[in-house]
């Protein structure tokens, strides 16, 4: 398409916008576009190579709790050559905990993350895996559509034409001979977008629907008691807004009940309002069915998440698949939460250094935490001793 060889920052100011949540496969985080300036670019990380013992909480964590968790991301990294050596050994490693720390503090440097300004601290949220009722037919009590990825939008790779935006993707549609941006939510809900067809499954609540797209994947039960496991499969381009900040800069919420119950309760009071600021947020997540066998929902990286050990990031500045060891504090207290977790997720939310979302699990125990987690923390990303570190921008 001779007219997508535009300068590429033109391109994007056409059709600019991040991807809500980037899809399990490929591995690498899809960023689309829609009308709006483009983001900055996150800078590479100063990443300070740090001794073992700075690692706060380093000691006391049970490294054997996030063995299976990184085996899975060897399973995805093995065939890089940075990573062949440490997850070969990782194969004959005993499941001891002092063996297995020896392991890590053997072939890994660790490096603490910090931020352009040279803080280390930054946010950390939670996200988990919901259940919602629904059935594989429409119906009065079924009403609400998840949808795969409708057959006209295009997904356009600038990495392929232009390096220095790797991993950046256009999503949008054609209109005659020119390629505008895709459908927001408010045009995929109200019919305008042609998604006739596209409909894998049929829930009760637009709320829970809007949330399980904020996740990313989830698992629904049908009429039979049937369990069916969805997971993302791609995005129509427009950037996450989040409804909670919206209706606590209108006033309708404190900056406290701003949770995922809280604007549930909102939405019940204020039925008539809801519509609205569901479509405040345009980003639109489309699904795809997966094997009810898998141990838990696919992230970025392509391997299932583990629960209390899996972690989201900005690929820009973590690798996938490497573990992070992160030192925050529970949900709501001052207790440390101090362990080692392996980057193998990213999010629309999810930009910047010192930034990530803790993997909680599925149900509404895990909701529950997911939804209330907002800490400041550290990160320290553990890199194989040969690892060819990026060179700072």
């Amino acid at each position: 398409m001779k007219m997508l060889r535009l300068f590429p920052w033109a391109l994007l100011t056409l059709l600019s916008a991040c991807a809500t949540v980037p899809p399990p496969v490929p591995p690498a985080p899809p960023v689309s576009v829609a009308p709006a300036v483009p983001p900055p670019a996150v800078a590479v990380p100063a990443l300070q190579a740090a001794p073992w013992n700075a690692v706060a909480g380093w000691l006391e964590d049970n490294p054997a709790q996030a063995w299976d968790a990184f085996l899975q991301s060897c399973s995805a990294l093995k065939q890089q050559a940075a990573w062949q050596a440490v997850c070969s050994a990782a194969m004959a490693q005993s499941l001891q905990p002092e063996a297995l720390r020896r392991f890590f503090e053997e072939n890994f440097t660790p490096y603490q993350v910090t931020n352009p300004d040279s803080s280390s601290e930054g946010m950390i949220t939670g996200y988990y895996e919901p259940l919602l009722n629904g059935s594989r037919t429409r119906s009065s009590r079924y009403r609400f559509p998840l949808y795969a990825p409708p057959g006209d939008m295009l997904v356009i790779d600038l990495g392929s034409v232009y390096p220095e935006l790797k991993n950046m993707r256009l999503r949008g549609r054609l209109q005659g001979n020119r390629v505008v941006p895709y459908f927001s939510r408010a045009e995929i809900e109200n019919g305008t977008a042609p998604m006739k067809g596209r409909e894998l499954f049929w829930v009760d609540d637009a709320v829970d629907l809007f949330f399980l797209q904020i996740q990313g994947s989830g698992k629904i039960k049908l009429p039979d008691g049937e369990m069916a496991r969805i997971g993302y499969a791609d995005q129509n381009g427009y950037p996450y807004k989040s409804i909670g900040k919206a209706l606590v800069d209108r006033g309708e919420l404190t900056l406290d009940k701003a949770s995922m119950q809280g604007i549930k309760d909102w939405g019940k009071r204020n039925p008539g309002k809801l519509t609205e600021l569901l479509n405040f947020n345009a980003s639109y997540v489309f699904f795809r069915e997966l094997p009810n066998h898998l141990a838990g929902p696919l992230g970025a990286l392509g391997v299932p998440l583990t629960a209390g050990r899996s972690l989201a990031v900005d690929p820009r500045a973590i690798p996938l698949g490497a573990p992070v060891f992160l030192s925050t504090t529970w949900p709501n207290e001052a207790k440390p939460l101090q362990r080692l977790m392996v980057a193998q997720d990213t999010g629309g939310a999810i930009k910047g250094t010192v930034r990530a979302d803790f993997f909680w699990g599925f149900g509404s125990d895990a909701g529950k935490q997911a939804g209330s987690m907002k800490q400041q923390g550290r990160m320290w990303v553990l890199l194989p001793r040969d690892y060819p570190l990026p060179q700072v921008q």
